[in-house]
């Protein structure tokens, strides 16, 4: 019997649903300070419809769209232009590429055409 989209997730309910290990949620919390589930006896935790959505955009972000941890950081806290680039959905030709990589991506690529020419 599946639960109302406005009912608390537990961690393993949570976890199964976005095919993430529990730890890994366990870990999201203490490097995403918006993540705040609640906790009861016995140290559970309780993930409110908001918790869920947060979690789901973090796992997206990550998974997803490739940033890494400190991207997501930036982006949930509104530092960065990355708000405005999120918004907007990558063509299928260019793969999302997290902003300060770019110019990485472009050494490298042409370091890779030196090394072919050779």
């Amino acid at each position: 019997m599946a639960k109302d989209a406005d009912a608390f997730r537990t961690i393993g309910e949570l976890s199964s649903q976005l095919g993430v290990a529990q730890h890994i949620l366990r870990y999201w919390e203490t490097r995403f300070p918006q993540l705040q589930p609640l906790t009861r006896a016995g140290n559970r935790r309780y993930y409110r419809p908001d918790d869920v959505a947060l979690v789901q955009r973090i796992h997206r972000l990550l998974n997803e769209d490739g940033y890494t941890i400190r991207g997501v950081q930036k982006l949930l806290a509104g530092k960065t232009e990355e708000r405005e680039q999120a918004a907007t959905p990558a063509s299928p030709e260019s793969p999302a590429v997290p902003p300060g990589m770019v110019s990485e991506l472009k050494t490298l690529r042409a370091n890779l055409a030196g090394a072919l020419e050779r």
